[in-house]
């Protein structure tokens, strides 16, 4: 094994990471340095500083990354209109990166020649983290224990505890729960009854959404304000990256918007089935592409829904540091130089509707495209060349086929 100085470790406080904490003092024999981000999760990070330094960790950093977690990954992200297979709204993709990053930063900082995670051998994760790090910096090594020790179950990450007298809360001990990953963009859920994709999930995993058949029986409007393509207001009142999202979200949940019930496909090569609760995320979408409507060119508009997909795909996949995902953002962020303005949306039982856009940069025109008369000319004639062009080859075509 090769020797290693002093590790970097994501860690959370719970289960997983406690036990990997201990294995990886008992197997490297050196100093541990324990990093836990602040992404909004809504947890207390507390308990995870106090098993720290339970475990003799000299070296604990729990950071407040919400703000650069909105600002530099998610409205990036966002002005691309990026869904996962048309839907997933890349709620843990996006978070990773950031992780991978401060745990880059950490490690130069304390001179660490390594930092592991958390992330099974069957998960994106472990990619997203990996990928991450080769392209920031590929003199750290990656450690993965769920690759590396002889653990296999839960119970025997239970006896591993027992053995090595890491306390485990009671809650923990029983049936093993369902895997939750929450942050402020979003909250997933997996595992147990949801690994069957023909049981219906329970009420009860929901955590950011109410039903929305039980959402308020009147709607509610709001507006958001957009400069060069990122929100800065809602209801006229600035507020920061993350601080808006918050605020959305509480809005869209009170709604029932943002659920999803979906069956995707992992890099890894498996399929797996997710709940994900995106009450702000959902909402902003839908603003976006209101406000896009009405000051992107068509074509620059069509352009952005073409590589979408292989944006969002690359995110998915770990690859949000790699030099085409650089590329493709310096193309989204140039279409959104003009897209600035307002959208006000209806909220209503689990829906987030557009009902109006306005914008000082906007391409639309009422006089152009009125039925009533109109103080711009418009030749109706030109039309009839206009189809004669496109329609030459068709009549090729149809020559030739003897139509």
């Amino acid at each position: 094994m090769t020797k290693i100085e002093k590790i970097v470790l994501s860690y959370s406080g719970g289960l997983d990471t406690s036990i990997i904490l201990k294995w990886l003092q008992e197997t490297y024999g050196c100093e541990v340095v324990t990093f836990t981000a602040d992404l909004g999760q809504g947890e207390e990070l507390e308990p995870a500083q106090a098993k720290a330094e339970m475990a003799g960790v000299k070296d604990i950093r729990i950071v407040d990354l919400r703000e650069e977690f909105v600002s530099d990954f998610v409205f990036p992200m966002l002005r691309a209109n990026a869904l996962y297979e048309g839907q997933y709204l890349l709620g843990s993709s996006i978070a990773r990166p950031l992780i991978a990053k401060h745990l880059v930063d950490i490690a130069r900082e304390v001179g660490a020649d390594a930092i592991a995670h958390g992330a099974t051998g069957k998960g994106n994760d472990q990619l997203r983290f990996e990928l991450a790090v080769n392209a920031l910096d590929p003199s750290i090594k990656v450690i993965a224990p769920w690759r590396q020790w002889n653990i296999h179950s839960r119970m025997q990450l239970l006896e591993y505890a027992e053995k090595h007298r890491i306390p485990v809360p009671s809650d923990k001990r029983g049936e093993a729960p369902f895997s939750i990953d929450a942050n402020l963009l979003h909250t997933s859920t997996e595992g147990k009854s949801l690994e069957n994709p023909a049981e219906v999930a329970p009420d009860h995993i929901y955590q950011r959404t109410v039903d929305p058949v039980d959402a308020p029986d009147a709607p509610e409007i709001i507006t958001i304000g957009f400069e060069r393509g990122d929100p800065v207001s809602v209801n006229g009142k600035a507020m920061t990256p993350a601080a808006l999202l918050t605020e959305l979200n509480g809005l869209g949940g009170r709604h029932g918007v943002g659920r999803l019930d979906l069956v995707e496909n992992r890099f890894i090569g498996m399929k797996s089935r997710g709940i994900y609760e995106t009450p702000g995320g959902t909402i902003l979408l839908a603003a976006h592409r209101g406000i896009e409507s009405i000051t992107l060119d068509r074509a620059a508009a069509h352009l952005k829904d073409e590589i979408m997909p292989r944006y969002a795909e690359l995110i998915y996949n770990g690859f949000w540091f790699a030099p085409e995902r650089e590329m493709l953002q310096a193309l989204i962020d140039q279409s959104q130089a003009f897209v600035s303005g307002e959208v006000t949306l209806r909220l209503y039982k689990g829906s987030a509707s557009v009902i109006s856009r306005a914008s000082p940069c906007s391409l639309y025109s009422a006089d152009l495209v009125t039925f009533e008369e109109s103080a711009i000319a418009f030749d109706h004639h030109n039309a009839e060349g206009f189809i004669r062009l496109n329609g030459l080859r068709l009549r090729s075509w149809a020559a030739r086929n003897g139509r």
